[in-house]
């Protein structure tokens, strides 16, 4: 496994030696899937479990909205792996305030949601790590960790992407996700 660890220097174009496809590297489909696993295995079995996972998955999406403004505020000039929604220390320090919050006025029903939106937050990090760079020092250090270098051999960046055998991972997540699901809910249909 090659794993490239450096100072981020993409925000200067001209130190910029990165290959084109690096500034759009992202994993496609598996963080919803990823994050239905890991709500569901998190999550107790009882009480708000449904809300917890619900929580769960839509925060493991939650970073990638930085989408909207790499593509129609920045105009894909800084990759969106660069932008505050992808540095794990802000998601910990943000869990961090809301479970202080939901300590001083007495909420600490919040705390489960809390710790299964963190969970779910770092783990799309964790899966951004492997095909992408991820600064998980931000703002203290721009070094960055990319576990495994994606070569551009195809025209259309995409392929680079579906053609790699990361691609076979996230397949492999969301067919996991998917039998989890229909698992839980035979076993609600018969149970109840």
């Amino acid at each position: 496994m090659d794993v490239e660890i450096g100072p981020a220097s993409h925000n200067n174009p001209a130190f910029d030696t990165r290959p084109p496809i690096a500034k759009y590297a992202r994993m496609f489909i598996a963080h919803l899937p990823a994050g239905y696993l890991a709500s569901d295995l998190l999550a107790p079995m009882e009480g708000n479990r449904r809300h917890l996972i619900l929580a769960g998955t839509l925060a493991s999406g939650l970073p990638d909205l930085d989408l909207l403004w790499f593509y129609f505020v920045d105009n894909r000039q800084t990759a969106h792996h660069e932008y505050i929604f992808h540095w794990p220390l802000f998601w910990i320090a943000l869990a961090g305030a809301a479970w202080m919050i939901s300590s001083i006025i007495g909420r600490e029903t919040w705390r489960p949601y809390i710790l299964v939106t963190l969970a779910c937050l770092l783990l799309h990090m964790v899966l951004d790590s492997f095909a992408a760079e991820i600064y998980w020092l931000q703002p203290f250090s721009d070094v960055h960790l990319n576990a495994v270098a994606v070569p551009a051999r195809h025209n259309w960046w995409v392929w680079n992407f579906v053609l790699h055998w990361t691609f076979a991972a996230e397949i492999a997540i969301c067919l996991a996700a998917s039998i989890l699901f229909f698992h839980r809910k035979r076993r609600k249909n018969t149970s109840g």
